[in-house]
């Protein structure tokens, strides 16, 4: 009798285990899971899955643009904030080990990726196949901003951005294209008058409100959701780039106007100048970006960028501008160790810090520090003979990128107000 009262109790205990298994199982599944995806939806948008039409339209196009050699790499900054918060993982992640879709699988309007059009073969193809597909797909094209200055080439029109849509959900298809200055650029997205302004939500697209101009991206590839896809090897400084990446042109237009009315000095002197102050200026760039300190064109090599798209023959230095902010103790030490020795020292840190350095042939490089008050910005600045101190305002101003001597560097967007303070408003300058 004791015998079987033990297995009776030994089988009840197995019993009840197993049920409480089970709930647990159940309360997991139900409960836990639907919490964990409510705190989701409430930040990034709930999760959906492999079978869901967003998933299915990625998963085409990823398809289609391997398939056809399409040069493309993922840009999307929600998705790649995601990777880089799991980067690790991603990294590790082989293809058809997935089982649950956590990044392409956020609710979104759009899914955005980068093309570089200098790698790519088969455009009129690629759109065929696409349409076969069953996206619908519209090319987004204006001038080439970069041959405005070229009387038979002004007006050339280049594709700026693609978007396919299938079913609900659409690619943003951001055209790079490759410059000089050895990094990639994009256009501003706008809508001509024929255009669907109901194809799309535009007003979300995160891309093409201004041209940008982005570092070139050493590029790796992942498998995210059981896709392969190429993205940038360093996600985090990509996203970093993105809210910086406000670009404007120079005015060639203006610029070749310029030289109509005055004629460029084209003597060997002039261009033996141009030459020099390019190097110094590329040197001081690699110097400066080795310290990790952001700088723009300022004073007469600002005023040379937006009047002739160029340096300015007779002007003898090259001249930037650093916020204050910025200063790095060791930037003096860095420039001598770069072949350039110190040539003035003006003001203080605190004060109207001036410096002044000593390139060939007697080109000088001239770097202002920017103090900012309240309503205002300001520099200092000295004359090397006298002693006497000035104080130059300036409007409150952003940094945007430019292409200038075959570089890519700041200028302050509000370029007009800039200069004006500087030279006045009819901008002869120097």
């Amino acid at each position: 009798m004791s015998r079987i009262n033990k297995n009776v109790i030994l089988a009840l205990l197995t019993l009840t285990s197993s049920a409480f298994l089970l709930f647990q199982l159940y309360y997991y599944k139900h409960y836990l899971s639907t919490k964990n995806g409510a705190g989701l939806s409430k930040s990034k948008g709930s999760q959906i899955g492999f079978d869901s039409t967003q998933w299915r339209a990625l998963k085409k196009f990823i398809v289609l643009t391997s398939s056809q050699n399409v040069p493309v790499f993922l840009i999307d900054p929600l998705i790649l904030e995601l990777i880089n918060k799991n980067f690790e993982q991603v990294k590790n992640t082989s293809r058809g080990s997935t089982s649950e879709c956590k990044f392409f699988c956020v609710p979104r309007d759009f899914t955005v990726f980068a093309l570089q059009y200098h790698l790519w073969k088969n455009e009129e193809g690629w759109f065929r196949i696409a349409e076969n597909m069953g996206f619908q797909c519209l090319k987004i094209e204006s001038k080439d901003p970069r041959l405005d200055g070229i009387d038979s080439l002004s007006g050339t029109e280049i594709p700026l951005h693609y978007i396919c849509k299938l079913a609900t959900h659409a690619i943003h298809l951001v055209v790079f294209h490759e410059r000089s200055g050895n990094y990639l650029w994009h256009g501003h997205l706008r809508l001509k008058r024929h255009i669907d302004r109901k194809f799309v939500p535009f007003r979300k697209l995160q891309f093409g409100r201004y041209p940008g101009a982005f570092d070139r991206p050493e590029l790796q590839q992942v498998t995210v959701d059981g896709l392969e896809v190429l993205i940038p090897k360093n996600p985090m400084h990509f996203l970093e780039e993105i809210p910086h990446s406000r670009f404007i042109e120079c005015r060639y237009k203006e610029a070749r106007a310029f030289f109509q009315q005055y004629l460029d000095d084209n003597t060997v002197e002039a261009m033996a100048f141009r030459k020099n102050a390019k190097e110094l200026l590329q040197l001081a760039a690699k110097t400066l970006n080795k310290l990790g300190v952001q700088f723009w064109l300022s004073s007469g090599t600002c005023l040379g960028w937006y009047r002739q798209c160029n340096i300015i023959p007779y002007s003898r230095d090259v001249d930037l501008g650093i916020f204050i902010q910025d200063y790095k103790p060791d930037i003096i030490l860095a420039f001598q160790d770069a072949g350039l020795p110190l040539k003035h020292k003006f003001g203080k840190v605190e004060d109207s810090l001036e410096l002044s350095f000593q390139g060939k042939d007697d080109v000088k490089l001239d770097i202002f520090f920017f103090y900012e008050e309240t309503d205002h910005m300001w520099n200092g600045g000295t004359q090397a003979k006298t002693g006497k101190k000035f104080k130059y305002l300036f409007p409150k101003f952003t940094l945007c990128w430019t292409e200038f001597v075959d570089m890519k560097v700041h200028v302050p967007c509000e370029t007009i107000e800039y200069i004006e303070a500087n030279y006045g408003k009819n901008k002869q300058g120097v």
